[in-house]
């Protein structure tokens, strides 16, 4: 047994020296074209870094100036002018043309999809909406959820439940995840699937009893299990 175990040892030894044998004389063999690759793939990483560093550092600070009206009109609800501009400043529309990759152009994403939102355009704040995207809990649910009003706006309930249920899921919270709850099981009522309905009131019950849904919850959860 002893012995059988010192041959497979051996063989496994060998095994790996020439494995390692095998990559010496490959690397030696093509030296000049792993030289190739790996001073391509430097160059590569630096055109990025120059690209971030030197152009879309200065692009990033142009565009967060450029945005600063756009996001005042969109505060006092001039939709018009935060969309398309006032003849001197940007609107949302010229901030995503003009600084295309930016951080700021993806945020314009976002104001302008809710401004399609607010005037009635559903269809370009679905696209807008979709656009976007974000790390932040709170906005990145508010997004998933706007895009959901849009749809139950064009009468699309199937993918407004949809949309609501993945904003809920988004991060929970206490805020976005009732909130959309709520919708999606309203939703749910419209089409006549109360049962569906009455799943989305009882987890806000039990998940989310101190949010403003939870605390006005109890009429809806009757309603649906009287009608499912």
């Amino acid at each position: 047994m002893s012995k059988i175990r010192e041959d497979e040892n051996t063989d496994v030894i060998v095994d790996v020296q020439g494995v390692y044998s095998k990559t010496e004389e490959f690397i030696e063999n093509n030296k000049k074209m792993l030289s190739m690759i790996l001073g391509g793939a430097i160059i590569v990483i630096g055109l990025y870094f120059a690209y971030t560093q030197m152009y879309l550092g200065p692009k990033e600070i142009e565009a967060q100036s450029s945005i600063f009206m756009a996001e005042k009109y969109f505060e006092k609800d001039s939709l018009d002018k935060a969309i398309n501009g006032d003849g001197v400043n940007y609107g949302f529309i010229d901030i995503i043309d003009e600084y295309s990759g930016t951080k700021t152009a993806n945020l314009a994403h976002y104001y302008l999809g809710i401004s399609y939102l607010r005037t009635g355009a559903f269809e370009d704040a679905i696209d807008q909406l979709k656009a976007f995207s974000s790390d932040d809990i709170m906005i990145s649910s508010i997004a998933l959820g706007a895009i959901g009003d849009a749809y139950m706006e064009l009468n699309n309930i199937d993918d407004a439940i949809s949309y609501y249920e993945k904003a809920a899921k988004n991060n929970e919270n206490e805020l976005t995840s009732p909130m959309y709850l709520f919708k999606a099981g309203l939703a749910y009522e419209e089409k006549g699937d109360y049962a569906k309905a009455f799943d989305n009131y009882t987890k806000i019950k039990n998940d989310f009893p101190d949010s403003s849904e939870g605390r006005t919850i109890e009429k809806y959860l009757a309603r649906a299990e009287a009608l499912k």
